[in-house]
Protein backbone atom coordinates (compact mmCIF):
# COMPACT_ATOMS: atom_id res chain seq x y z
CA UNK A 1 0.00 0.00 0.00
CA UNK A 2 0.92 3.79 -0.61
CA UNK A 3 2.27 5.23 2.81
CA UNK A 4 0.00 8.47 3.78
CA UNK A 5 2.65 11.67 3.35
CA UNK A 6 2.84 15.18 4.94
CA UNK A 7 3.69 18.27 3.68
CA UNK A 8 6.56 19.86 5.06
CA UNK A 9 7.83 23.70 4.52
CA UNK A 10 10.39 24.73 6.36
CA UNK A 11 11.66 28.55 6.99
CA UNK A 12 14.79 29.33 8.18
CA UNK A 13 17.95 31.96 8.07
CA UNK A 14 19.94 30.95 5.36
CA UNK A 15 22.92 30.63 7.37
CA UNK A 16 21.40 28.05 9.96
CA UNK A 17 20.22 26.16 6.50
CA UNK A 18 23.31 23.61 6.62
CA UNK A 19 22.99 22.93 10.05
CA UNK A 20 19.34 22.11 9.94
CA UNK A 21 19.85 19.73 6.54
CA UNK A 22 22.56 17.79 8.63
CA UNK A 23 19.77 17.28 11.38
CA UNK A 24 17.53 15.88 9.03
CA UNK A 25 20.22 13.82 7.74
CA UNK A 26 19.99 12.26 10.87
CA UNK A 27 16.43 11.89 11.76
CA UNK A 28 16.49 10.46 8.23
CA UNK A 29 12.90 10.32 7.55
CA UNK A 30 12.34 13.90 5.45
CA UNK A 31 12.82 13.46 1.39
CA UNK A 32 13.52 17.10 0.82
CA UNK A 33 12.29 17.78 -2.99
CA UNK A 34 15.59 18.50 -4.50
CA UNK A 35 17.24 17.17 -8.00
CA UNK A 36 18.53 13.83 -8.54
CA UNK A 37 21.13 15.03 -11.00
CA UNK A 38 24.23 16.78 -10.38
CA UNK A 39 23.43 20.53 -10.76
CA UNK A 40 26.35 22.55 -10.77
CA UNK A 41 30.05 22.27 -10.18
CA UNK A 42 30.10 21.07 -6.84
CA UNK A 43 27.14 18.10 -7.64
CA UNK A 44 28.71 17.38 -10.35
CA UNK A 45 32.54 16.80 -8.36
CA UNK A 46 30.86 14.78 -5.90
CA UNK A 47 28.84 12.92 -8.57
CA UNK A 48 32.39 11.95 -10.74
CA UNK A 49 33.66 10.90 -7.30
CA UNK A 50 30.52 8.49 -6.60
CA UNK A 51 31.15 7.19 -10.04
CA UNK A 52 34.55 6.24 -9.32
CA UNK A 53 33.77 4.55 -6.36
CA UNK A 54 31.09 2.91 -8.04
CA UNK A 55 33.24 1.72 -10.89
CA UNK A 56 36.07 0.17 -8.34
CA UNK A 57 33.83 -1.95 -6.65
CA UNK A 58 32.01 -2.97 -9.52
CA UNK A 59 35.62 -3.89 -10.86
CA UNK A 60 36.59 -6.04 -7.49
CA UNK A 61 33.17 -8.10 -7.98
CA UNK A 62 34.90 -11.08 -9.17
CA UNK A 63 38.12 -10.58 -7.76
CA UNK A 64 40.09 -12.86 -4.64
CA UNK A 65 41.00 -10.90 -1.98
CA UNK A 66 44.96 -11.27 -1.09
CA UNK A 67 45.66 -13.00 2.54
CA UNK A 68 47.90 -9.54 3.19
CA UNK A 69 47.38 -6.27 2.31
CA UNK A 70 49.01 -2.95 2.95
CA UNK A 71 47.62 -0.24 4.93
CA UNK A 72 48.04 2.94 2.65
CA UNK A 73 47.15 2.73 -1.34
CA UNK A 74 46.41 6.40 -1.95
CA UNK A 75 42.99 7.24 -3.35
CA UNK A 76 41.52 3.54 -3.51
CA UNK A 77 39.41 3.79 -6.14
CA UNK A 78 41.92 6.21 -8.70
CA UNK A 79 44.22 3.12 -8.08
CA UNK A 80 41.82 0.09 -8.80
CA UNK A 81 40.51 2.00 -11.92
CA UNK A 82 43.84 2.28 -12.88
CA UNK A 83 44.97 -0.85 -12.29
CA UNK A 84 42.43 -2.26 -14.03
CA UNK A 85 43.38 -0.55 -16.74
CA UNK A 86 46.83 -1.24 -17.25
CA UNK A 87 46.07 -4.53 -17.00
CA UNK A 88 43.51 -4.61 -19.86
CA UNK A 89 46.35 -2.36 -21.76
CA UNK A 90 48.70 -4.97 -21.35
CA UNK A 91 46.87 -8.28 -21.95
CA UNK A 92 45.94 -6.39 -25.11
CA UNK A 93 49.75 -6.00 -25.76
CA UNK A 94 49.79 -10.04 -24.92
CA UNK A 95 47.51 -10.72 -27.31
CA UNK A 96 49.12 -8.74 -30.52
CA UNK A 97 52.76 -9.89 -29.56
CA UNK A 98 51.09 -13.83 -29.31
CA UNK A 99 49.64 -13.30 -32.91
CA UNK A 100 53.32 -12.06 -33.66
CA UNK A 101 54.84 -15.10 -32.20
CA UNK A 102 52.73 -17.12 -34.20
CA UNK A 103 54.05 -15.99 -37.02
CA UNK A 104 57.48 -15.25 -36.75
CA UNK A 105 57.75 -19.16 -34.79
CA UNK A 106 57.81 -21.15 -37.63
CA UNK A 107 61.26 -19.38 -39.25
CA UNK A 108 63.00 -20.25 -36.10
CA UNK A 109 65.88 -18.37 -34.21
CA UNK A 110 68.60 -16.38 -36.47
CA UNK A 111 70.44 -13.39 -36.73
CA UNK A 112 69.14 -10.62 -38.13
CA UNK A 113 72.66 -9.18 -39.06
CA UNK A 114 73.52 -12.10 -41.37
CA UNK A 115 70.58 -11.26 -43.73
CA UNK A 116 71.91 -7.37 -43.96
CA UNK A 117 75.51 -8.89 -44.69
CA UNK A 118 73.64 -10.95 -46.99
CA UNK A 119 71.68 -7.64 -48.70
CA UNK A 120 75.16 -6.26 -48.64
CA UNK A 121 76.42 -8.65 -51.05
CA UNK A 122 73.37 -8.74 -53.48
CA UNK A 123 71.42 -11.49 -52.34
CA UNK A 124 68.15 -10.89 -51.25
CA UNK A 125 66.15 -13.31 -49.08
CA UNK A 126 62.13 -14.26 -50.12
CA UNK A 127 59.82 -15.96 -47.16
CA UNK A 128 57.47 -17.96 -48.62
CA UNK A 129 53.81 -20.35 -47.02
CA UNK A 130 52.72 -23.19 -48.99
CA UNK A 131 51.02 -26.66 -48.77
CA UNK A 132 53.34 -28.52 -50.59
CA UNK A 133 57.07 -27.29 -52.02
CA UNK A 134 57.02 -28.83 -55.69
CA UNK A 135 60.10 -30.38 -56.24
CA UNK A 136 60.70 -28.69 -59.67
CA UNK A 137 61.12 -25.15 -57.04
CA UNK A 138 64.00 -26.65 -55.74
CA UNK A 139 65.70 -27.73 -58.97
CA UNK A 140 65.01 -23.77 -60.03
CA UNK A 141 65.95 -22.07 -57.08
CA UNK A 142 68.43 -21.75 -54.17
CA UNK A 143 65.37 -22.63 -51.81
CA UNK A 144 65.66 -24.29 -48.31
CA UNK A 145 62.33 -25.71 -45.98
CA UNK A 146 62.72 -23.79 -42.42
CA UNK A 147 59.98 -25.43 -40.98
CA UNK A 148 56.21 -27.31 -41.34
CA UNK A 149 53.61 -26.14 -39.16
CA UNK A 150 49.71 -27.18 -39.53
CA UNK A 151 49.77 -28.78 -42.88
CA UNK A 152 52.06 -25.77 -44.13
CA UNK A 153 56.19 -25.57 -45.16
CA UNK A 154 57.79 -22.53 -44.67
CA UNK A 155 60.46 -21.39 -46.48
CA UNK A 156 63.26 -18.74 -47.95
CA UNK A 157 64.19 -18.66 -51.20
CA UNK A 158 67.88 -16.70 -52.35
CA UNK A 159 68.01 -14.74 -55.13
CA UNK A 160 70.60 -12.62 -56.59
CA UNK A 161 69.08 -11.71 -59.79
CA UNK A 162 67.22 -8.24 -60.11
CA UNK A 163 63.90 -9.91 -62.72
CA UNK A 164 63.56 -12.47 -59.74
CA UNK A 165 59.81 -14.06 -59.97
CA UNK A 166 58.42 -17.07 -57.65
CA UNK A 167 54.92 -18.37 -58.47
CA UNK A 168 53.25 -17.44 -55.12
CA UNK A 169 53.07 -14.64 -52.86
CA UNK A 170 55.90 -13.65 -50.79
CA UNK A 171 54.82 -13.14 -47.02
CA UNK A 172 56.99 -10.26 -45.23
CA UNK A 173 60.17 -10.77 -43.65
CA UNK A 174 60.43 -11.41 -40.26
CA UNK A 175 62.39 -8.53 -38.63
CA UNK A 176 63.93 -10.56 -35.61
CA UNK A 177 63.28 -13.97 -34.56
CA UNK A 178 61.07 -15.03 -32.06
CA UNK A 179 63.30 -15.07 -28.94
CA UNK A 180 63.08 -11.46 -28.61
CA UNK A 181 59.09 -11.49 -28.62
CA UNK A 182 59.08 -14.37 -26.17
CA UNK A 183 61.02 -11.86 -23.85
CA UNK A 184 58.53 -9.01 -24.32
CA UNK A 185 55.85 -12.05 -23.57
CA UNK A 186 57.39 -12.61 -20.18
CA UNK A 187 57.94 -8.98 -19.02
CA UNK A 188 54.48 -8.17 -19.74
CA UNK A 189 53.13 -11.47 -18.19
CA UNK A 190 54.94 -10.67 -15.02
CA UNK A 191 53.72 -7.04 -14.80
CA UNK A 192 49.89 -8.51 -15.27
CA UNK A 193 50.85 -10.77 -12.47
CA UNK A 194 52.19 -7.94 -10.49
CA UNK A 195 48.82 -5.59 -11.07
CA UNK A 196 46.62 -8.41 -10.44
CA UNK A 197 48.06 -9.28 -7.26
CA UNK A 198 47.85 -6.09 -6.42
CA UNK A 199 43.93 -5.70 -7.25
CA UNK A 200 43.55 -8.53 -4.81
CA UNK A 201 44.99 -6.83 -2.53
CA UNK A 202 42.88 -3.13 -3.50
CA UNK A 203 40.13 -6.02 -2.83
CA UNK A 204 40.53 -5.84 0.98
CA UNK A 205 39.94 -2.58 1.27
CA UNK A 206 36.30 -2.82 -0.42
CA UNK A 207 34.00 -2.07 2.78
CA UNK A 208 36.66 1.27 3.13
CA UNK A 209 35.45 1.78 -0.56
CA UNK A 210 31.56 1.43 0.14
CA UNK A 211 32.13 3.47 3.12
CA UNK A 212 33.50 6.34 1.25
CA UNK A 213 30.99 5.70 -1.63
CA UNK A 214 27.80 5.99 1.10
CA UNK A 215 29.76 9.21 2.62
CA UNK A 216 30.04 11.49 -0.86
CA UNK A 217 26.65 9.94 -1.62
CA UNK A 218 25.16 11.35 1.50
CA UNK A 219 27.34 14.82 0.63
CA UNK A 220 25.69 14.69 -2.34
CA UNK A 221 22.56 14.67 -1.25
CA UNK A 222 23.13 17.50 1.11
CA UNK A 223 24.29 19.67 -1.57
CA UNK A 224 21.65 19.40 -3.64
CA UNK A 225 18.84 19.63 -1.23
CA UNK A 226 20.63 22.54 -0.24
CA UNK A 227 20.97 24.11 -3.26
CA UNK A 228 16.91 23.26 -3.90
CA UNK A 229 15.97 25.80 -1.17
CA UNK A 230 13.85 28.93 -2.84
CA UNK A 231 15.80 32.11 -1.44
CA UNK A 232 13.52 35.32 -0.18
CA UNK A 233 14.12 38.53 1.69
CA UNK A 234 17.41 39.30 -0.39
CA UNK A 235 18.76 35.89 0.47
CA UNK A 236 17.92 36.43 4.25
CA UNK A 237 15.56 33.05 4.37
CA UNK A 238 15.70 29.87 2.77
CA UNK A 239 12.11 28.19 2.44
CA UNK A 240 12.47 23.69 1.72
CA UNK A 241 10.04 21.87 1.07
CA UNK A 242 10.05 18.58 2.19
CA UNK A 243 7.90 15.00 2.91
CA UNK A 244 7.99 12.71 5.66
CA UNK A 245 5.17 9.50 6.32
CA UNK A 246 2.09 10.79 8.13
CA UNK A 247 3.24 7.50 11.04
CA UNK A 248 6.44 9.87 11.48
CA UNK A 249 4.83 13.44 11.96
CA UNK A 250 4.63 13.67 16.17
CA UNK A 251 8.40 12.31 16.22
CA UNK A 252 9.36 15.40 13.99
CA UNK A 253 7.25 17.67 15.15
CA UNK A 254 9.37 17.04 18.61
CA UNK A 255 12.45 17.46 16.87
CA UNK A 256 11.45 20.56 14.96
CA UNK A 257 10.04 22.45 17.92
CA UNK A 258 13.31 21.48 19.75
CA UNK A 259 15.62 23.08 17.07
CA UNK A 260 13.26 26.15 17.29
CA UNK A 261 12.66 25.51 12.64
CA UNK A 262 9.42 27.50 11.90
CA UNK A 263 7.10 25.43 9.68
CA UNK A 264 4.56 24.49 7.82
CA UNK A 265 2.81 21.40 7.55
CA UNK A 266 -0.14 20.14 5.54
CA UNK A 267 -1.39 16.55 4.66
CA UNK A 268 0.29 15.55 0.98
CA UNK A 269 -2.03 16.32 -1.96
CA UNK A 270 -1.75 14.10 -5.44
CA UNK A 271 -1.03 18.00 -7.02
CA UNK A 272 1.49 18.14 -4.73
CA UNK A 273 3.60 14.80 -6.76
CA UNK A 274 5.09 13.68 -3.39
CA UNK A 275 7.16 10.64 -3.00
CA UNK A 276 6.02 7.22 -2.91
CA UNK A 277 6.78 4.93 0.03
CA UNK A 278 5.35 1.59 -0.12
CA UNK A 279 4.28 -0.22 3.08
CA UNK A 280 3.61 -3.89 2.88
CA UNK A 281 4.15 -7.14 4.60
CA UNK A 282 7.09 -9.46 4.55
CA UNK A 283 5.74 -11.89 1.85
CA UNK A 284 4.60 -8.92 -0.55
CA UNK A 285 7.98 -6.61 0.06
CA UNK A 286 10.18 -9.17 -1.44
CA UNK A 287 8.35 -8.20 -5.15
CA UNK A 288 8.58 -4.32 -5.00
CA UNK A 289 11.28 -4.55 -6.44
CA UNK A 290 9.44 -5.75 -9.56
CA UNK A 291 7.48 -2.85 -9.02
CA UNK A 292 10.20 -0.54 -9.10
CA UNK A 293 10.76 -2.48 -12.57
CA UNK A 294 7.94 -0.61 -13.93
CA UNK A 295 7.49 2.47 -12.03
CA UNK A 296 5.87 3.40 -8.36
CA UNK A 297 2.20 4.12 -8.27
CA UNK A 298 1.22 7.83 -8.26
CA UNK A 299 -0.07 9.58 -4.88
CA UNK A 300 -3.56 8.54 -6.02
CA UNK A 301 -2.84 5.05 -7.66
CA UNK A 302 -3.14 1.62 -6.00
CA UNK A 303 -0.16 -0.36 -4.79
CA UNK A 304 -0.13 -3.05 -7.64
CA UNK A 305 2.50 -5.21 -5.69
CA UNK A 306 0.31 -7.23 -3.73
CA UNK A 307 -1.52 -8.49 -7.36
CA UNK A 308 2.27 -9.07 -8.57
CA UNK A 309 3.51 -11.19 -5.31
CA UNK A 310 0.39 -13.48 -6.40
CA UNK A 311 -0.21 -13.45 -9.78
CA UNK A 312 3.64 -13.13 -10.60
CA UNK A 313 4.83 -16.39 -8.21
CA UNK A 314 1.94 -18.13 -9.74
CA UNK A 315 3.23 -17.48 -13.27
CA UNK A 316 6.64 -18.35 -12.33
CA UNK A 317 5.51 -21.64 -11.47
CA UNK A 318 3.21 -22.43 -14.19
CA UNK A 319 5.85 -21.64 -16.67
CA UNK A 320 8.68 -24.13 -14.58
CA UNK A 321 5.63 -26.79 -13.69
CA UNK A 322 8.19 -29.06 -12.13
CA UNK A 323 8.67 -30.09 -8.38
CA UNK A 324 12.39 -31.04 -9.27
CA UNK A 325 13.45 -28.04 -10.29
CA UNK A 326 11.39 -26.34 -7.22
CA UNK A 327 13.31 -27.89 -5.21
CA UNK A 328 16.82 -27.06 -7.18
CA UNK A 329 15.48 -23.49 -7.01
CA UNK A 330 15.16 -23.59 -2.91
CA UNK A 331 18.50 -25.08 -2.70
CA UNK A 332 19.90 -22.68 -5.25
CA UNK A 333 18.66 -19.81 -3.42
CA UNK A 334 19.97 -21.19 0.15
CA UNK A 335 23.60 -21.96 -0.90
CA UNK A 336 23.64 -18.90 -2.68
CA UNK A 337 22.24 -16.51 -0.44
CA UNK A 338 25.29 -14.14 0.54
CA UNK A 339 25.91 -13.93 -3.43
CA UNK A 340 22.13 -13.17 -3.80
CA UNK A 341 21.66 -11.17 -0.83
CA UNK A 342 17.96 -9.88 -0.96
CA UNK A 343 16.69 -11.68 -3.94
CA UNK A 344 17.68 -14.90 -1.81
CA UNK A 345 14.10 -14.78 0.21
CA UNK A 346 12.45 -14.78 -3.02
CA UNK A 347 14.49 -17.06 -4.90
CA UNK A 348 12.84 -19.88 -2.22
CA UNK A 349 9.75 -18.32 -2.24
CA UNK A 350 9.27 -18.83 -6.18
CA UNK A 351 10.88 -22.22 -5.74
CA UNK A 352 8.27 -22.99 -3.27
CA UNK A 353 5.63 -22.19 -5.65
CA UNK A 354 7.21 -24.00 -8.26
CA UNK A 355 7.45 -27.40 -6.14
CA UNK A 356 3.45 -26.85 -5.08
CA UNK A 357 2.47 -26.25 -8.89
CA UNK A 358 4.89 -28.91 -9.89
CA UNK A 359 2.96 -31.62 -7.64
CA UNK A 360 -0.43 -30.29 -8.87
CA UNK A 361 1.35 -30.99 -12.21
CA UNK A 362 2.54 -34.24 -10.99
CA UNK A 363 5.90 -33.61 -12.63
CA UNK A 364 9.35 -34.58 -11.07
CA UNK A 365 12.64 -33.84 -13.17
CA UNK A 366 10.17 -34.19 -16.03
CA UNK A 367 9.36 -37.55 -15.30
CA UNK A 368 4.95 -38.37 -14.48
CA UNK A 369 4.60 -38.80 -11.29
CA UNK A 370 0.86 -40.59 -11.95
CA UNK A 371 3.06 -42.88 -13.23
CA UNK A 372 4.77 -43.97 -10.20
CA UNK A 373 2.48 -47.13 -8.10
CA UNK A 374 3.89 -45.95 -4.60
CA UNK A 375 2.07 -42.69 -4.87
CA UNK A 376 -1.40 -43.87 -2.88
CA UNK A 377 -4.41 -42.93 -5.39
CA UNK A 378 -5.64 -40.45 -2.70
CA UNK A 379 -3.02 -38.19 -3.57
CA UNK A 380 -2.80 -38.72 -7.06
CA UNK A 381 -6.42 -37.50 -7.27
CA UNK A 382 -5.74 -34.30 -5.96
CA UNK A 383 -3.28 -33.82 -8.81
CA UNK A 384 -4.58 -31.88 -11.88
CA UNK A 385 -5.81 -34.67 -14.39
CA UNK A 386 -4.03 -34.57 -17.69
CA UNK A 387 -7.72 -33.83 -19.57
CA UNK A 388 -10.15 -31.13 -19.10
CA UNK A 389 -13.34 -31.23 -21.49
CA UNK A 390 -11.36 -32.85 -23.98
CA UNK A 391 -8.39 -29.97 -23.56
CA UNK A 392 -4.56 -30.24 -22.11
CA UNK A 393 -5.16 -29.74 -18.67
CA UNK A 394 -2.47 -27.37 -17.99
CA UNK A 395 -4.04 -25.61 -20.59
CA UNK A 396 -7.18 -24.85 -19.78
CA UNK A 397 -6.05 -23.95 -16.14
CA UNK A 398 -3.51 -21.97 -17.73
CA UNK A 399 -6.75 -19.88 -19.26
CA UNK A 400 -8.78 -19.86 -16.35
CA UNK A 401 -6.04 -17.87 -14.69
CA UNK A 402 -5.65 -15.58 -17.36
CA UNK A 403 -9.01 -14.60 -17.38
CA UNK A 404 -9.58 -14.26 -13.44
CA UNK A 405 -5.94 -11.90 -13.81
CA UNK A 406 -7.73 -9.78 -16.20
CA UNK A 407 -11.21 -9.69 -14.40
CA UNK A 408 -9.34 -8.63 -11.30
CA UNK A 409 -7.61 -6.09 -12.97
CA UNK A 410 -11.00 -4.57 -14.54
CA UNK A 411 -12.33 -4.72 -10.73
CA UNK A 412 -9.26 -2.95 -9.80
CA UNK A 413 -9.75 -0.15 -12.69
CA UNK A 414 -13.27 0.27 -11.55
CA UNK A 415 -13.20 0.66 -7.93
CA UNK A 416 -9.89 2.98 -8.81
CA UNK A 417 -11.71 5.12 -11.00
CA UNK A 418 -14.77 5.55 -8.26
CA UNK A 419 -12.29 6.34 -6.01
CA UNK A 420 -10.32 9.10 -7.93
CA UNK A 421 -13.54 10.87 -10.23
CA UNK A 422 -16.31 9.54 -8.31
CA UNK A 423 -19.26 7.14 -9.31
CA UNK A 424 -20.67 9.30 -11.73
CA UNK A 425 -18.19 9.71 -13.74
CA UNK A 426 -16.71 6.48 -13.96
CA UNK A 427 -20.38 4.74 -15.38
CA UNK A 428 -18.58 3.95 -18.44
CA UNK A 429 -15.84 1.69 -16.84
CA UNK A 430 -18.98 0.33 -15.11
CA UNK A 431 -20.40 -0.65 -17.98
CA UNK A 432 -17.41 -3.06 -19.15
CA UNK A 433 -16.67 -4.22 -15.96
CA UNK A 434 -20.51 -5.05 -15.44
CA UNK A 435 -20.73 -6.68 -19.18
CA UNK A 436 -17.56 -8.67 -18.67
CA UNK A 437 -16.58 -9.84 -15.03
CA UNK A 438 -20.70 -10.06 -14.73
CA UNK A 439 -20.28 -12.27 -18.07
CA UNK A 440 -17.98 -14.49 -16.80
CA UNK A 441 -19.33 -15.10 -13.36
CA UNK A 442 -22.53 -15.79 -14.84
CA UNK A 443 -21.33 -18.05 -17.64
CA UNK A 444 -18.93 -20.04 -14.93
CA UNK A 445 -22.31 -20.26 -12.75
CA UNK A 446 -24.23 -21.47 -15.22
CA UNK A 447 -22.18 -24.18 -16.87
CA UNK A 448 -21.46 -25.53 -13.18
CA UNK A 449 -25.33 -26.02 -13.12
CA UNK A 450 -26.03 -23.70 -10.45
CA UNK A 451 -28.44 -21.10 -12.55
CA UNK A 452 -30.66 -22.50 -15.03
CA UNK A 453 -30.78 -21.14 -18.76
CA UNK A 454 -33.89 -19.11 -17.68
CA UNK A 455 -32.64 -17.41 -15.23
CA UNK A 456 -29.10 -16.91 -16.72
CA UNK A 457 -30.90 -15.78 -19.73
CA UNK A 458 -32.48 -13.23 -17.76
CA UNK A 459 -29.48 -12.07 -15.92
CA UNK A 460 -27.44 -11.86 -19.20
CA UNK A 461 -30.34 -9.52 -20.52
CA UNK A 462 -30.43 -7.08 -17.36
CA UNK A 463 -26.42 -7.07 -17.48
CA UNK A 464 -26.23 -6.14 -21.15
CA UNK A 465 -28.96 -3.41 -20.71
CA UNK A 466 -26.98 -1.87 -17.56
CA UNK A 467 -23.52 -2.77 -19.48
CA UNK A 468 -24.55 -0.68 -22.70
CA UNK A 469 -26.44 2.32 -21.26
CA UNK A 470 -22.54 2.61 -19.17
CA UNK A 471 -20.90 2.08 -22.23
CA UNK A 472 -22.65 3.97 -25.14
CA UNK A 473 -24.28 6.38 -23.18
CA UNK A 474 -22.96 7.23 -19.83
CA UNK A 475 -19.36 7.30 -20.12
CA UNK A 476 -19.05 11.25 -20.05
CA UNK A 477 -22.37 12.88 -18.47
CA UNK A 478 -20.67 16.15 -19.73
CA UNK A 479 -20.33 15.54 -23.52
CA UNK A 480 -22.98 15.27 -25.98
CA UNK A 481 -25.14 11.90 -26.02
CA UNK A 482 -23.94 11.30 -29.90
CA UNK A 483 -20.30 11.61 -29.12
CA UNK A 484 -21.02 9.11 -26.15
CA UNK A 485 -22.02 6.52 -28.34
CA UNK A 486 -19.80 7.03 -30.80
CA UNK A 487 -16.89 6.76 -28.19
CA UNK A 488 -19.13 3.68 -26.93
CA UNK A 489 -18.41 2.08 -30.34
CA UNK A 490 -14.78 2.89 -30.47
CA UNK A 491 -14.03 1.15 -27.19
CA UNK A 492 -16.42 -1.44 -28.33
CA UNK A 493 -13.74 -2.35 -31.17
CA UNK A 494 -10.59 -2.02 -29.09
CA UNK A 495 -11.85 -4.12 -26.50
CA UNK A 496 -13.58 -6.83 -28.47
CA UNK A 497 -10.25 -7.10 -30.39
CA UNK A 498 -8.06 -6.30 -27.55
CA UNK A 499 -9.59 -8.20 -25.23
CA UNK A 500 -9.19 -11.86 -27.17
CA UNK A 501 -5.51 -11.44 -27.23
CA UNK A 502 -5.04 -10.81 -23.95
CA UNK A 503 -6.50 -13.86 -22.89
CA UNK A 504 -4.61 -15.85 -25.68
CA UNK A 505 -1.54 -13.90 -24.12
CA UNK A 506 -1.73 -16.68 -21.05
CA UNK A 507 -1.03 -19.59 -23.55
CA UNK A 508 2.47 -18.68 -22.84
CA UNK A 509 1.76 -20.01 -18.80
CA UNK A 510 0.55 -22.95 -20.46
CA UNK A 511 3.74 -23.41 -23.54
CA UNK A 512 6.91 -22.55 -21.71
CA UNK A 513 5.71 -25.43 -19.01
CA UNK A 514 5.44 -27.51 -21.94
CA UNK A 515 8.53 -26.52 -23.37
CA UNK A 516 10.79 -27.56 -20.28
CA UNK A 517 8.76 -30.91 -19.92
CA UNK A 518 9.36 -32.02 -22.96
CA UNK A 519 13.40 -30.57 -22.94
CA UNK A 520 13.79 -32.49 -19.90
CA UNK A 521 12.08 -35.13 -20.94
CA UNK A 522 14.56 -35.14 -23.89
CA UNK A 523 17.37 -35.47 -21.71
CA UNK A 524 15.63 -38.45 -19.61
CA UNK A 525 15.15 -40.29 -22.60
CA UNK A 526 19.04 -39.44 -24.01
CA UNK A 527 20.37 -40.57 -20.28
CA UNK A 528 18.60 -44.04 -20.37
CA UNK A 529 19.85 -44.86 -23.65
CA UNK A 530 23.63 -44.03 -22.40
CA UNK A 531 22.65 -46.16 -19.50
CA UNK A 532 22.32 -49.22 -21.47
CA UNK A 533 23.08 -52.31 -18.88
CA UNK A 534 24.48 -50.42 -15.97
CA UNK A 535 28.14 -49.99 -15.57
CA UNK A 536 30.29 -47.43 -17.44
CA UNK A 537 26.80 -46.24 -18.47
CA UNK A 538 25.79 -45.04 -15.14
CA UNK A 539 28.48 -42.53 -15.60
CA UNK A 540 27.07 -41.00 -18.71
CA UNK A 541 23.50 -41.10 -17.56
CA UNK A 542 24.40 -39.30 -14.80
CA UNK A 543 26.43 -36.54 -16.82
CA UNK A 544 23.68 -36.29 -19.55
CA UNK A 545 20.66 -35.92 -16.68
CA UNK A 546 22.55 -33.89 -14.83
CA UNK A 547 23.84 -31.65 -17.10
CA UNK A 548 21.06 -31.74 -19.20
CA UNK A 549 18.37 -30.68 -16.71
CA UNK A 550 21.24 -28.14 -15.51
CA UNK A 551 20.67 -26.30 -18.53
CA UNK A 552 16.81 -26.83 -18.44
CA UNK A 553 16.43 -25.09 -15.11
CA UNK A 554 18.25 -22.27 -16.47
CA UNK A 555 16.02 -21.52 -19.27
CA UNK A 556 13.04 -22.25 -18.04
CA UNK A 557 14.14 -19.94 -15.19
CA UNK A 558 15.15 -17.01 -17.57
CA UNK A 559 11.45 -17.73 -19.73
CA UNK A 560 9.87 -18.23 -16.14
CA UNK A 561 10.96 -14.27 -14.93
CA UNK A 562 10.29 -12.49 -18.28
CA UNK A 563 7.10 -13.65 -19.46
CA UNK A 564 4.96 -13.39 -15.87
CA UNK A 565 6.53 -9.98 -15.94
CA UNK A 566 4.96 -9.10 -19.61
CA UNK A 567 1.40 -10.60 -18.18
CA UNK A 568 1.43 -8.22 -15.26
CA UNK A 569 3.14 -5.55 -17.05
CA UNK A 570 1.09 -5.37 -19.83
CA UNK A 571 -1.84 -7.38 -19.54
CA UNK A 572 -3.15 -6.40 -16.02
CA UNK A 573 -1.57 -2.31 -15.94
CA UNK A 574 -2.81 -2.16 -18.95
CA UNK A 575 -6.52 -4.12 -18.05
CA UNK A 576 -6.29 -1.85 -14.62
CA UNK A 577 -5.30 1.37 -15.79
CA UNK A 578 -2.03 1.37 -13.63
CA UNK A 579 0.16 4.39 -14.75
CA UNK A 580 3.31 4.05 -12.14
CA UNK A 581 4.75 7.65 -12.85
CA UNK A 582 5.11 8.41 -9.06
CA UNK A 583 8.84 9.12 -7.39
CA UNK A 584 10.44 7.03 -5.29
CA UNK A 585 10.62 8.32 -1.39
CA UNK A 586 14.26 9.45 -0.70
CA UNK A 587 14.63 10.79 2.54
CA UNK A 588 17.94 12.47 3.43
CA UNK A 589 19.86 9.88 5.35
CA UNK A 590 23.35 10.11 6.92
Amino acid sequence: MVTEMTKYDFILLSGDADAFLRKLQEVGVVDITRSTKAIDEKSETLSSKAGSYRKALSLLKNVTPAEFAEKNYGDLAENVIETVREIETTQEQLSQLQKELEERKPWGRFDGKTIEKLKERGLNMHFYKAKAIEPAWKEQYALSEIASVDGYSYFVVVSDADDYSFPLKEMPAPNADFSSIEKKISELEFKVETKERLLSELKCHEKDLQNELDKTLSKLDLHLAHVSGTKAAEDYITVFEGYAPAETEHALRDMLEKENVLYIEDKAKVDDNPPIKLKNNKFVSMFELLTDMYGRPKYNEFDPTVFISIFFMLFFAFCMGDAGYGLVLILGSLGLKKVLGKIAPLGVTLGIATTVIGLLFHTFFSMDMLQWSWIPEGVKKCMLPSQIAGYDGTMVLALLVGIVHICLAMIVKTYQSTKVKGFANSLGTWGWTLLIVGGVIVGGLALMGVMDKAVTKWVIIILGGLSALGIFFLNDLHRNPLKNFGSGLWDTYNTATGLLGDVLSYLRLYALGLAGAKLGEAFNAIGVQALGDGGVGWIWFILIVVIGHTLNVAMCVLGAFVHPLRLNFLEFFKNSGYEGTGRRYNPLQS
